[in-house]
């Protein structure tokens, strides 16, 4: 049965619980609140991996070499940098060391062949491998017959190739068209056509030079190329195929010479010293505009 309330008092909360006293008063308490349960995050096991380490190595002659290619193996000298001396070096499987000067009477010496093009050396020839990295053939020692295969070396480069190509993209796909504009006209490509047109021809751009492409935003005459285009659509120049001209005044500002774009022209003298002041008013100019 439900206690009466006595007047003035508040009625309780509906989860309330009602308890009487002794002393004819009404005391509210207030059901616990359920508490909290804070899970610890799964911890996920580490991937073990164990990177593999090639110690054979492949040799290839990047061009010719034919199916047989026998390696120039008489009088080859080169210089040692540890005895600052120019010593004689020769292949020979028997010996330890390269050099000749410290061959034994009973060295044999033996030709060095490409089959195809290829040379593998596995590791247990480290001679022949030393042989090869200090021979003067050696595309990395200036010569012009063979080189290392350095796997690890061209995967980077391809790899950082790929980011360029995926950055550039994303450069031409995020950037504002106004910022890309100066790069456009940077490149020749028409800005008075529809936004996805010039966006489309940009993407080729940055896709076969994206380090180029990049760079680009940063050019001074990137920018430099831009304000003059802009100073001939805003009539504050005349470009000519003889000369460019201030427009009010059909001042000459430079001739043009046979053969070459004013556009082009104007571009590389406001970038020197002497152009500066055209370049300043021509900037001003446009800034007036607004």
């Amino acid at each position: 049965m439900a206690k009466k309330l006595k007047r003035g008092q508040a009625s309780p909360e509906p989860n309330a619980v009602v308890e009487s006293t002794p002393f004819s008063e009404t005391v509210v308490a207030e059901k616990p609140k359920p508490q909290k349960t804070y899970f610890e995050p799964v911890k996920k096991p580490k991937i073990i991996r164990k990177e593999k380490v090639f110690e054979n190595r492949n040799y290839t002659i990047p061009k010719g070499g034919g199916i047989v290619y026998m390696l120039g193996s008489k009088g080859i000298t080169v210089y040692d940098e540890e005895k600052n001396q120019v010593r004689e070096v020769r292949y020979c499987p028997n010996e330890p060391s390269i050099w000749r000067d410290e061959q034994s009477d009973n060295a044999r010496k033996e030709a060095v062949i490409f089959n195809n093009g290829n040379l593998l050396v596995p590791k247990s020839k480290p001679n022949l491998m030393e042989y090869l990295d200090r021979h003067p053939d050696n595309i990395d020692n200036g010569g012009h017959v063979f080189s290392l295969i350095k796997k690890e070396q061209d995967a980077a480069k391809k790899l950082a190739k790929e980011f360029s190509v995926n950055e550039a993209i994303a450069m031409v796909r995020d950037t504002d068209i106004q910022e890309l504009l100066p790069v456009a006209m940077y490149y020749s490509i028409d800005i008075n056509r529809p936004t996805a047109e010039i966006r489309y021809d940009l993407l080729t751009e940055a896709k076969s030079n994206p380090e180029k492409f990049i760079s680009s935003f940063d050019n001074p005459m990137v920018k430099t190329r831009s304000m003059v285009y802009q100073a001939s659509q805003y009539q504050i120049i005349n470009l000519k195929e003889e000369g460019c001209y201030w427009y009010d005044s059909n001042r000459l500002i430079i001739a043009v010479p046979t053969g070459q774009k004013p556009l082009d022209t104007l571009t590389r003298y406001c970038m020197t010293e002497k152009g500066a002041s055209v370049l300043a008013s021509i900037e001003d100019s446009l800034f007036k505009l607004g």
